[in-house]
């Protein structure tokens, strides 16, 4: 379990001279309400994170911070050493956010829109997320669904960096969801590291953000 850590606690200094992203004490404020605060974990090769919590607890918005996306009210957020808001560029090579916008583009058949994600080539891609004979279809005529899994193509195309996924299951069925977990489970055999929000996955580290106030 991987539970906030005081900024007065000493941190586990073995395991985040090797973290290779690395949370430290982040805080985080919306709306003039704090979300969470003195949250630290790191994560290494093979790792996954289960952000837990219920609705409103501020999931999406640690998700969106360790991206890069939302600024921290405080902390920081390491990758392989280098703060991230600093000097975000090796992040953002190694990085891939989905949230819960598929970031689709409609008016694109599929194939065009995994030549514009720069997967069409990517071998396997299809089957691996059962897109098969899509290639013509218009974005617009997908099921939701299919529209998730084009955007999971996103993913995939970017091995062994770190994954960060909202509610990645979102629409999907019980066969397309257990093509996600392979996807996942792939990912870190390679020492890809996911953090994710509202999906199961065995041999993972879970952080509980409390019940919003």
């Amino acid at each position: 379990m991987v539970e906030r850590v005081p900024a007065t606690d000493s941190p586990d200094t073995s395991r985040e001279s090797e973290a290779r992203l690395l949370v430290d004490a982040l805080a985080c404020e919306r709306g003039g309400r704090l979300l969470f605060e003195d949250l630290s974990f790191s994560l290494n090769e093979g790792d996954a994170l289960i952000v837990e919590g219920p609705n409103g607890s501020g999931k999406s918005s640690l998700l969106r911070i360790i991206a890069g996306l939302l600024a921290p009210t405080s902390g920081q957020v390491s990758w392989r050493g280098l703060d991230t808001r600093k000097e975000p560029q090796p992040w953002r090579r190694e990085m891939v956010f989905l949230g819960h916008l598929n970031a689709v583009k409609s008016t694109l058949t599929v194939r065009e829109n995994l030549a514009f994600l720069q997967c069409d080539d990517l071998p396997g891609v299809r089957e691996s997320l059962n897109l098969e004979g899509l290639d013509p279809l218009p974005a617009a005529m997908l099921s939701a669904g299919q529209m998730r899994r084009l955007a999971l193509a996103r993913v995939a195309a970017r091995p062994g960096g770190c994954w960060i996924l909202d509610e990645p299951a979102a629409n999907l069925d019980a066969d397309s969801t257990a093509r996600l977990d392979g996807l996942i489970a792939g990912h870190r055999a390679r020492g890809g590291i996911v953090v994710l929000a509202a999906h199961a996955l065995d041999d993972a580290q879970t952080v509980s953000l409390g019940t919003p106030g």
